[in-house]
């Protein structure tokens, strides 16, 4: 299954559509390597960002959401540019489903299932 996200907009009550997010994985080297970009559908989903031909492996990943185009399409000035999400992905793990939870003046992340 990989791994997914579902960002929801808390402060309108619905989930958050057309959102540029992007999956990476921590090379060798520590620097990111890109895995693959969406955007979220009309539910707020991404449901696969990891691509179908890339194992989820062990590992630090990053899901990088850029919430200053989802707010310049609302018209609501946010303090968030982007939000970031770096988590670890560990053996025998199947999936990890990283949701946000959207204000204009805040988030939170948690992981769902």
């Amino acid at each position: 299954m990989g791994i997914s996200t579902h960002i929801l907009d808390t402060s309108l009550g619905r989930p958050a559509a057309n959102v540029p997010v992007s999956l990476a994985r921590a090379g060798e080297n520590k620097r990111w390597v890109p895995l693959n970009q969406m955007v979220t559908d009309a539910d707020g989903r991404c449901r696969s960002l990891l691509p179908e031909d890339e194992a989820l492996t062990p590992g630090v990943y990053i899901v990088h959401f850029d919430t200053a185009s989802y707010y310049e399409a609302q018209e609501v000035p946010g303090l968030y540019p982007y939000v970031q999400i770096v988590f670890t992905v560990e053996a025998g793990q199947a999936h990890y489903h990283i949701p946000l939870l959207l204000t204009a003046n805040g988030y939170t992340t948690y992981r769902g299932t």
